[in-house]
């Protein structure tokens, strides 16, 4: 697996395709590798993506006070450099729409295109998520992963989640099964507790192709999230997907067409200059 070296850790990243690089971020708690099962783009899109700090396969966990959104973006960043991509699409899911956005304000000149999926952070901390975060991390520290998880399912915090969104509840029921779980808890204090910029007056100065995604009824992405940045960015497009826990299937469907549409117009073959001359010229799904 490739891996590469930055600021004394061990960064693990994975690549697919060739032509325009997208790097696509994970959530909170969440890896590359399940981003890659989520994600494909059309031909002529290199799909890269990066476990960031204190997730997947990078280690060790570093600093905790690093585990914010500016490092994060830094990082995806020290990646390209190595890679020797000086520009790309950034995108990324809950957390990871947080460093794609983040990316496209404080490295502008690395952006071609922007793609918010779930967002969970406007500019300032959702307080109710660092709330619910919070929780977690304590149940972790004090009781471990295996009795913290017992505790937390009887908590009113996740019976609220569970009411709302099975898949959401199922993603926290993660957060205690993941093998780093104790050892990377800092992430769930540090990082909700952040933003990806503090000043909405900046998003209005994105001036590359950006696509907004949302679904309803799931309290950790709220809806409303996605409408608010799509209206503030200038000429963001803003699509509802079906939420994942009404049906995953459709979800992953409706994601991959919304992306590939996106891509196909915004980024058309014959203006990308990442494609090699044998490679194809019409993308497809």
């Amino acid at each position: 697996m490739p891996y590469f070296k930055h600021d004394h850790l061990e960064f693990h990243y994975l690549e697919r395709g060739s032509g325009m690089p997208f790097f696509f971020q994970h959530g909170l708690g969440g890896d590359t590798e399940k981003i890659f099962a989520l994600v494909e783009l059309p031909d002529g899109f290199r799909l890269l993506g990066l476990d960031c700090r204190a997730h997947g396969k990078s280690t060790p966990l570093g600093q905790a006070e690093k585990l914010r959104f500016d490092t994060f973006a830094d990082d995806l960043v020290a990646l390209m450099d190595k890679l020797k991509i000086p520009r790309a699409i950034f995108g990324g899911t809950s957390m990871g729409a947080g460093v794609a956005l983040n990316c496209a304000l404080r490295h502008s000149e690395r952006a071609l295109g922007l793609v918010l999926l779930r967002p969970a952070w406007l500019d300032a901390p959702n307080q109710a998520n660092a709330k619910l975060f919070g929780l977690i991390a304590q149940l972790l520290r004090s009781h471990g992963p295996t009795l913290g998880w017992k505790h937390f399912a009887m908590t009113e915090a996740y019976a609220s989640v569970a009411s709302q969104s099975l898949d959401t509840a199922e993603s926290l029921r993660g957060l205690f099964q993941d093998p780093g779980a104790l050892e990377a808890v800092a992430r769930l204090e540090q990082i909700p507790q952040d933003a990806p910029n503090f000043d909405r007056a900046a998003w209005r100065r994105v001036s590359i192709p950006t696509l907004v995604l949302a679904t309803r009824h799931d309290p950790v992405h709220p809806f409303e999230y996605g409408q608010v940045l799509a209206r503030e960015i200038p000429g963001a497009q803003f699509q509802e997907l079906t939420p994942k826990s009404v049906n995953l299937t459709q979800y992953t469907s409706e994601l991959r067409q919304s992306l590939a549409r996106f891509l196909q117009a915004e980024f058309p073959a014959h203006s990308n200059p990442f494609l090699a001359k044998d490679e194809p010229r019409h993308p497809s799904l």
